[in-house]
């Protein structure tokens, strides 16, 4: 554990703040903050279907969207795209464009992610049709395609990364953080998140020898970060308005996301006044984030990864967690209106008029 003056950048507690722990997904923390170093907030991600100029041809342009969904029931409930409308659409007007029956397509397609490339492959064969997926360029997609079908665009990053750290949804995690690290110049893969990760530490002096990072997300049980590490990024963003996004996007103490039902009946002084990030694994629990504590806010880093692995445990850890939380939490009061004394009064003396 490890709690940090905001203000001052005062260490005023700290137990064991430099043993390499599990983050789980406080890991999502390091995610959110490569996105904004390599994007703007506003940045969006847009996908194109047109058919294809030759007949019985598609021509996909992505923009490896994070925000397409797998799941349609999920995608309408959220707003979001799902793969399975794209999927449709494009099966719908393909059919529509050729007088004959289609048995076999070609879909040309770039910046789509592999799982979303078996997944378009497997919805045509389940309709009887034998898809071959292509992957060209951007300057040959442009050559192929001919009359636009449907375009989606994701919302801005801005919302996608309060999403995903307010609800610690893995996939979009993932998806950004690799996103970031090509922007960064570095692979589309875990490596390529590892050193991003690595590089953000550095940027604002934190010392990222010891980091080991398997994952942008924090599911792996193979990822080790310090108490001490988080805290110091934590710090180093809270008044940088570039990561905004981050700080406002933390679930809030028995309001939002996954800490809508902490504090209530734990600690229900600290009710509003925690903004952090959870992290969940078997064995692991923990919280990391801000609290304001009056006329302060300190930054705090929770964790716990070596306790037993049943619900039980858990459960009295979380409790125990947000009870230190409420010892620290205290609302800023509005200070008493200064009691002005009336003035005196003077007594006239009394005028006698003679008439």
């Amino acid at each position: 554990m490890i709690v940090i003056d905001q203000t001052t950048g005062e260490v005023v507690f700290a137990k064991n703040s430099n043993s390499l722990r599990k983050p789980a997904s406080v890991q999502k923390i390091l995610a959110a903050v490569s996105a904004l170093t390599y994007f703007a907030p506003t940045e969006t991600f847009t996908t194109t279907v047109s058919l294809g100029l030759q007949t019985r041809t598609l021509v996909i342009e992505g923009s490896r969207d994070p925000w397409i969904s797998f799941n349609h029931k999920e995608a309408v409930r959220l707003g979001r795209t799902s793969l399975q409308r794209i999927e449709y659409n494009s099966l719908s007007s393909l059919i529509e464009a050729n007088e004959e029956p289609v048995t076999k397509a070609t879909i040309y397609y770039t910046n789509l992610y592999s799982q979303e490339v078996a997944h378009i492959k497997a919805f045509y064969k389940k309709q009887g049709i034998t898809a071959s997926l292509k992957r060209v360029n951007a300057h040959e997609a442009q050559e192929l395609k001919g009359e636009e079908i449907l375009q989606s665009s994701s919302p801005e990053l801005q919302r996608m990364l309060a999403f995903f750290l307010t609800w610690s949804d893995n996939v979009l995690t993932e998806r950004i953080a690799r996103l970031a690290a090509l922007k960064a110049g570095e692979p589309f893969d875990e490596e390529g998140v590892a050193v991003t990760f690595a590089g953000i530490l550095e940027t604002y002096g934190i010392n990222s020898s010891s980091l080991l990072v398997k994952d942008a997300s924090g599911l792996s049980h193979n990822n080790r970060i310090t108490a001490a590490q988080v805290g110091s990024l934590l710090l180093k963003i809270r008044n940088e308005p570039q990561f905004a996004p981050v700080v406002n996007g933390l679930p809030i103490s028995g309001i939002t996301g996954t800490l809508k039902d902490r504090f209530t009946k734990t600690a229900p002084e600290a009710v509003g006044l925690v903004k952090a990030k959870t992290g969940t694994l078997n064995g692991t629990t923990n919280l990391a984030g801000y609290i304001e504590s009056g006329d302060r806010e300190y930054v705090f880093v929770i964790i716990s990864d070596k306790h037993p692995r049943t619900y039980s445990a858990a459960k009295r850890v979380r409790a125990t967690v947000d009870r230190i939380l409420g010892k620290i939490a205290a609302p800023l009061l509005p200070q008493p209106a200064p009691q002005i004394s009336p003035e005196p009064v003077v007594e006239q003396p009394e005028v006698v008029v003679n008439s």
